[in-house]
C-alpha cells in the first residue's frame, strides 16, 4: 500500500518553501524538491509520522510521539537543509 501525503505534511512544506510529492524509492513516503530539484526521499514507509498518528490515534497519543520523536532528533535536526532538517518539520 502506498503513503498517502496528508495536508499537515503539505502546509509543512510550503512553510519551509519546498514542494513534496509521493517518493519515487517504494520505502520512503515523500520525496522533498527545491526549485525543481530533488533534495531528498524522507519518511521510512513502516513507521508511522505525525499526520498518521493524528488521523488513527487520536491527539494524545500523536502529541505524545512527536515530543518524542523531537526529543530523539533535536540536534541533527538543526542543521538547516539536511535532511533530518525535513524530516523533522515536515513530518513531524
Amino acid at each position: 500500500m502506498s503513503y498517502r501525503i496528508k495536508p499537515y505534511s503539505f502546509l509543512q512544506a510550503k512553510k519551509l518553501a519546498v514542494t513534496i510529492k509521493p517518493s519515487k524509492n517504494k520505502n520512503k513516503k515523500i520525496d522533498v524538491f527545491k526549485d525543481g530539484k530533488k533534495l531528498y526521499s524522507l519518511g521510512d514507509k513502516n513507521y508511522k509520522d505525525y499526520p498518521t498518528f493524528l488521523k488513527e490515534d487520536g491527539p494524545e497519543k500523536a502529541n505524545k510521539r512527536r515530543k518524542a520523536y523531537k526529543a530523539r532528533h533535536a540536534k541533527t535536526a538543526a542543521k538547516v537543509g539536511s535532511r533530518s532538517y525535513y524530516s523533522y518539520n515536515i513530518l513531524w
